[in-house]
């Protein structure tokens, strides 16, 4: 292969990432990020897992979801929307205490994702919803590193 065609191949190459989300649909949660095109911008989606155990008490939750970056060619400012849901699987540390719910959310926010791998910085208001219940001023930030 030649050294244009490696060029072009590293090139098509997907932005990926990997971080960890305080608030927002992953509440405490680690997830990974990818774009569905060879670019750093547009359609992509993320899968997470998380969980918290209080006195016997825990949930376990798998954010999922798309989303979509806007930004300009070449820089490392994206304005990212994004839709998906949260199975939410808990226990309340009876022998028949457990549940299973799911919550939607949307995604409105930024995200700092560097073009040559890096540290990645989202700060976003995630409004959620599930039956009859709605939170619109739900918030998270997250921390991370694209490769």
């Amino acid at each position: 292969m030649s050294m244009v065609g490696l060029a072009i191949t590293a090139k098509a190459q997907s932005a990926q990432s990997i971080y960890f989300e305080l608030g927002g649909p992953g509440i405490a949660a680690f997830n990974y990020d990818t774009r569905f095109t060879g670019r750093e911008d547009g359609l992509g989606g993320r899968i997470g897992i998380g969980g918290i155990s209080i006195d016997g008490e825990g949930v376990f939750y798998i954010p999922v979801g798309l989303n979509y970056l806007l930004g300009k060619e070449g820089s490392k400012h994206y304005f990212e929307l994004g839709a998906g849901a949260t199975p939410v699987f808990g226990s309340d540390g009876t022998d028949d205490g457990s549940f299973t719910e799911t919550f939607g959310h949307l995604l409105f926010g930024y995200r700092l994702q560097p073009l040559n791998g890096g540290f990645t910085f989202r700060g976003f208001i995630s409004p959620i919803f599930s039956g009859g219940d709605f939170i619109p001023y739900w918030f998270g930030i997250s921390l991370g590193y694209k490769f």
